[in-house]
């Protein structure tokens, strides 16, 4: 297929062996992750945080048109007026938006509306959607595939976290567009996900979930 202006694929280079090790050793690192509520008020350097954004930034997306874009929080009183932006939504939604059935899903997490975590942890990351572009003479550029590419990037940001020895959450307190307020985003933003981002705190603690068997998630047609 003759593509424009492209440029030679340059692939990693790894034997059979080193694959099998390499995807293995990449399996039991992510296998270990989990969302963490308690976090550590320790600083994390911007550059470790710049290096997770960049890595989220390679993620496919549909015609490359890239259409996310990255919050990086860390001032203080913007993440605990974030906080009670937060709270008030999720008050309403315990109070009147959940269902029983969802509310008893959650119990095994000890969630409630309460989210301390909005102002220890040392950054939030918002992750926004771009449904469109702006155009030099104002008119809308519909980008592509918004929600599947945004996903992807942000599975790779997660990734990327956990890689760094840091911890999150994905926050999806319903409706966000109070996120977009708070941040002056403008009009072809939209959130898709709040990330606190930190280390975990000494005295974390995790549900004891597990996940999936192989057989439940994989099938095999060979």
């Amino acid at each position: 297929m003759a593509i424009p202006n492209s440029i030679p694929y340059k692939p990693i280079n790894v034997s059979e062996a080193e694959g099998k090790s390499t995807s293995e050793t990449f399996y039991e690192l992510m296998n270990m992750r989990r969302s963490v509520r308690d976090y550590s008020d320790q600083d994390v350097p911007e550059v470790v945080i710049e290096n997770i954004l960049k890595t989220a930034g390679t993620a496919p997306s549909g015609a490359h048109k890239q259409p996310w874009f990255f919050c990086a929080i860390r001032n203080k009183a913007l993440k605990h007026t974030i906080r009670e932006l937060a709270e008030k939504e999720e008050e309403i939604n315990y109070d009147s938006r959940m269902s029983e059935r969802w509310k008893a899903d959650l119990e095994k997490f000890g969630t409630n509306p309460i989210k301390e975590f909005l102002d220890i942890a040392p950054w939030l990351i918002v992750v926004m959607r771009k449904p469109y572009e702006n155009g030099p003479d104002g008119e809308r550029l519909n980008n592509y595939y918004v929600n599947e590419s945004v996903g992807i990037a942000t599975g790779l940001l997660i990734a990327a976290i956990h890689q760094a020895g840091l911890v999150t959450l994905t926050h999806t307190p319903s409706p966000m567009d109070f996120l977009a307020k708070a941040l002056g985003r403008p009009e072809n933003e939209k959130p898709y996900v709040l990330l606190p981002v930190g280390y975990a705190s000494k005295s974390a603690k995790v549900p004891d979930l597990q996940r999936k068997e192989v057989h439940e998630i994989i099938k095999y047609y060979r």
